[in-house]
């Protein structure tokens, strides 16, 4: 069998519900490698919230902040920052309206404030997992993503002020911002080329919202049963849940294992 590419989403697909890596998962991606496949993690997370999951699977490209920041082989082969005037009228906008901006580089990720709109949410769970404090971090950093923390309602009033930047809603109180074009399939498409793979030798698996492009980019695009039906429309192929070791049975089910 020839080497294939084979980008996996990391929350809801090689991890699940409990944050826990299946231990089938685990077996499929030890074989996979030992039949000399190309494996490479393509995420939301940024590359300093990809390391244990990266270390445990011994998996070390990766697609990182939707798209924006792709490494192959310890090699940088695509950087996409968001522009940092917007950045600075962004965080202006958001501290007017008490709502925290996350700002994310590839090393780590501060808050601009922890002054929030919601006093009657005090005890969300996402509020209690707020970075540390430091609302200059932005300065003379490359943000390849932020994290605005607001309820849907209130999102819109960005969306209209930033219509150029991407918004993915993941959270009741969060959306994540991408560069201009963000997606995961411009990161994937700028590994593929770096990589050298023909395109029916790719794989894609995912299951979320912000997976759309990249499993509409890839010739061979496989959703998780616990995916969204707009999700699992968007994909080739359905496997099963992440719980009932999904990521094994699809990769079965597309004979890539026997």
């Amino acid at each position: 069998m020839a080497r294939k590419l084979i980008f996996f989403d990391i929350d809801g697909t090689l991890v699940d519900h409990e944050k826990k890596i299946p231990a089938s998962t685990k077996q499929a991606i030890e074989q996979l490698q030992v039949a000399g496949h190309e494996l490479v993690i393509a995420t939301g997370r940024g590359p300093f919230m990809l390391k244990p999951v990266s270390d445990e699977l011994q998996i070390e490209s990766y697609v990182s902040f939707n798209g924006s920041y792709a490494v192959y082989h310890g090699e940088v082969v695509y950087s996409h920052p968001i522009d940092p005037n917007k950045i600075s009228e962004l965080t202006e906008m958001t501290l007017q309206n008490k709502h925290p901006l996350i700002y994310m580089t590839p090393e780590g990720m501060r808050s601009s404030t922890h002054e929030i709109a919601y006093p009657e949410d005090d005890e969300e769970p996402l509020r209690k997992r707020l970075p540390p404090l430091e609302p200059d971090y932005h300065v003379d950093r490359s943000i390849y993503q932020c994290l605005l923390y607001c309820k849907e309602g209130d999102e819109a009033c960005y969306k209209e002020s930033f219509s150029e930047l991407g918004f993915i809603r993941w959270h009741l109180f969060g959306s994540d911002i991408l560069p201009p074009g963000g997606s995961k399939a411009i990161g994937i498409q700028a590994l593929i080329e770096i990589a050298g793979f023909k395109r029916e030798d790719v794989y894609a698996f995912g299951d979320g919202i912000n997976d759309l492009e990249m499993l509409q980019h890839v010739h061979h695009s496989v959703a998780m049963g616990n995916a969204p039906d707009e999700v699992k429309q968007a994909a080739r192929y359905v496997t099963k849940d992440v719980t009932e070791d999904g990521i094994m049975y699809g990769l079965r089910m597309l004979g890539l294992l026997e």
